[in-house]
């Protein structure tokens, strides 16, 4: 196992194709240093570890991704939108989603823990403060907030870490607001990490660490899109239509 040093200069990581476990570990150890995260995303390695336990690194084979013109949203799910109930930001409050995501789940001992430890959350928040790492709100009527996702924007990659709810679908339309607006903006590719049928029911897809790499490499080297994140707290602009 490739381990880090916190300590290094100049932060590096082996090359995630070559990763030797089968889970897609690619290293153990280092910090959540700006620098390093950053290195990290642009090479398609994300850190997910329990607290007190040493910071794993990963880069699974195969990749769920979710090309953003490929987005697929269910006619219940349209109608929820059209509805308006929910009022729908980004960058209003990032810390507020946070720490939304890393409330517990459930009330058994499996569901009650999270993987997003106060340590992590202070990284993310760093790269917030460094424009890299973005959310989205999910407002009711009474403006509180009750639902949201973060993620960080490199390139024209868009790399989901993690969403919460605490209104039926509330984190669904969030979702598809914010892939709307990544596609309006440009963006390529979202990052949705390891499957899950929640996100396969948006479009999402599995393809092959090599391909994803490759796909992560163009991405990276085109020109910068103009947001979706411009204006801090702006409402999002477009509701998705459809019958």
């Amino acid at each position: 196992m490739y381990l880090l040093d916190p300590n290094a200069p100049f932060p590096t990581f082996p090359d995630p194709r070559h990763a030797s476990s089968p889970e897609g570990i690619v290293a153990i150890g280092g910090d959540l240093g700006v620098d390093r995260l950053i290195q990290a995303y642009r090479q398609g390695i994300f850190p997910w570890y329990n607290e007190y336990e040493p910071i794993l690194w990963w880069s699974p084979d195969p990749r769920l991704v979710l090309y953003p013109e490929r987005l697929h949203v269910s006619r219940s799910l349209r109608k929820a939108l059209r509805r308006g109930d929910l009022t729908f930001t980004f960058d209003r409050d990032f810390s507020g989603v946070v720490r939304g995501c890393a409330e517990p789940r459930g009330t058994t001992p499996e569901s009650a823990g999270t993987w997003l430890n106060g340590e992590m959350i202070a990284a993310y928040e760093r790269l917030h403060a460094h424009g890299l790492a973005h959310s989205t709100e999910a407002w009711d009527r009474e403006g509180r907030l009750v639902a949201g996702l973060y993620g960080v924007a490199l390139g024209r990659a868009f790399f989901g870490e993690s969403m919460f709810t605490r209104v039926t679908d509330a984190s669904k339309m969030a979702f598809v607001h914010t892939v709307e607006a990544l596609r309006e903006a440009g963006y390529r590719l979202v990052d949705c990490q390891v499957y899950s049928d929640h996100l396969a029911q948006f479009g999402a897809r599995e393809i092959a660490r090599n391909r994803f790499l490759a796909e992560l490499d163009r991405c990276l080297a085109g020109p910068e899109p103009a947001g979706p994140w411009p204006h801090p707290g702006e409402p999002v602009r477009a509701t998705p239509g459809g019958p």
